[in-house]
């Protein structure tokens, strides 16, 4: 009688772990991007290149003593390796 009852519970807790199961499954959820992955890679580059040239350009006019629209001049980048590249 006492193995009868073990082997009736076991089947019960095995029968509430099936059904726990199933209705963990029915309740995940297919998760739709609004922005793709692809999409954000290139975003994130964009922002990454924004972020350099508005750097530069911040650097070189207002903390710097010249003109922020010279640092896409080939001079401007020609003195600056000169001065680091001087011993």
């Amino acid at each position: 009688m006492a193995l009868n009852k073990n082997n009736q519970e076991a089947i019960t807790r095995e029968a509430v772990k099936k059904e726990k199961k199933q209705t963990r499954e029915k309740k995940k959820r297919i998760r739709v991007r609004l922005i793709p992955i692809w999409l954000r890679i290139i975003i994130v580059i964009l922002l990454l290149a924004a972020s350099v040239v508005l750097g530069a350009m911040f650097g070189y006019g207002v903390m710097g003593s010249g003109k922020a629209k010279d640092v896409f001049e080939k001079s401007t980048w020609t003195h600056i390796i000169d001065l680091v590249n001087r011993e």
